[in-house]
């Protein structure tokens, strides 16, 4: 698939950069956006020199929500298609096999904030907001909603739904809507840095462990135990674990085959 509104850059380390590129719009979602983002995302799962996504915003803001632009003028089920489409990136990053860890500066609103919460990880400018506002236009973010509830509980959640106020990175962090917060000018770099520290474990078993997480999840506690110990028991019999093993008994390291 030809790509215009995100740009793929596979780098070196296993690490490949997946940017929002429509500055002139702060990065909203447009119907082809949304489109590209999810085939590339589909399309980085299946690279075997990729072990980690990075994504990030092009210009001023990470992503300011849904064009707006494309709202009038449909039926009911031509809405419900469409917000499908501008919404199943946030579905596929828990599909995906591959750690996606999201850059963010700037503003992260409605559905760009639904993307900040569905990312696996989240580096944050120090300056960086971001918030549910879609109330505040008279329509709503019950789609982004979901991720952003599973990060916060539920009384924080539908305060962020029904206020849509922006809140700072200290909050977010606070909130364990993201992981950490830098300087907005070492943001790139330490984005970087820590996309390819990541990339440095054993792929199938980092593949494994975000696979088993999202799968169980929704499980009774009996039930995730059962089925998290059947993961691990497929990951002790890979290569990977074998030698992950070996080299920390010889004190070098590791090297890994499995993708």
């Amino acid at each position: 698939m030809k790509f215009e509104q995100v740009i793929i850059e596979i780098g070196g380390n296993h690490v490949a950069t997946l940017t929002l590129n429509r500055p002139e719009s702060m990065n909203t979602f447009s119907t082809q956006m949304a489109v590209e983002l999810n085939q590339a995302l589909v399309e980085l799962d299946t690279d075997p020199s990729v072990r980690v996504i990075l994504i990030k915003g092009a210009g001023r803001a990470f992503c300011a929500g849904i064009d707006v632009t494309e709202l009038a003028g449909k039926t009911a089920i031509e809405y419900r298609e469409w917000i499908e489409r501008m919404e199943a990136p946030l579905v596929t990053l828990s599909k995906i096999k591959k750690p996606v860890i999201a850059q963010l500066h700037g503003v992260a609103a409605a559905n760009g904030m639904g993307l900040i919460a569905a990312a696996d990880l989240v580096i944050a400018a120090e300056t960086s907001r971001m918030g549910l506002t879609a109330i505040n236009v008279g329509l709503n973010c019950i789609g982004p909603i979901l991720p952003v509830a599973r990060c916060v509980g539920r009384k924080k959640a539908l305060e962020l739904l029904l206020y849509g106020n922006l809140i700072k990175a200290p909050e977010a962090l606070s909130l364990g809507l993201i992981n950490k917060i830098v300087a907005n000018e070492a943001l790139d770099v330490q984005a970087r840095l820590w996309a390819e520290e990541l990339a440095q474990k054993s792929p199938i078993a980092v593949q494994i462990a975000k696979t088993a997480f999202y799968h169980s999840e929704d499980m009774s506690y009996d039930a995730q135990f059962a089925y998290m110990n059947e993961a691990f028991a497929r990951l002790c019999t890979t290569d990977d674990a074998k030698e992950g093993v070996t080299a920390f008994f010889e004190k070098r390291i590791p090297v890994w085959q499995e993708k």
